[in-house]
């Protein structure tokens, strides 16, 4: 019977790719479930074969870890060089969006605070 494996909400076509180039080089039988039009399923990996599931977990919780400690290797170098992406530079980037979505929520803060300092008025 077949085993969910993991599913693809939240992962980049990069990670995805090398999941699956992984479980392919070592042998596991798995499928794709693709995901939904609406958005309502991101899609997943499925084992074909349960009793593969021990080895496919193994593979994958290392290649996690591996993955983690080289993406975090990578932005530590690009903070320390400088380069790193940060709120300011986001914004400095895109002014106007982010004027946009300042003064949205400066609107909505007010409508949800201006109830309250009229309450004992008349």
């Amino acid at each position: 019977m077949a085993k969910l494996l993991m599913h693809l909400r939240g992962v980049s076509d990069e990670e995805a790719d090398e999941v699956r180039t992984l479980l392919a080089d070592h042998g596991i039988d798995v499928y794709e479930t693709p995901p939904n039009r609406w958005g309502l399923t991101m899609g997943a990996i499925w084992l074909r074969d349960e009793e593969q599931l021990d080895t496919a977990r193994a593979l994958l919780d290392r290649y996690q870890a591996e993955r983690q400690a080289r993406v975090r290797a990578e932005y530590e170098n690009l903070k320390r060089s400088g380069q790193a992406d940060t709120i300011l530079l986001r914004m400095l980037r895109n002014p106007l969006r982010s004027a946009i979505y300042l003064s949205v929520v400066v609107g909505i803060l007010y409508f949800l605070i201006i109830p309250f300092f009229t309450l004992g008025t008349d």
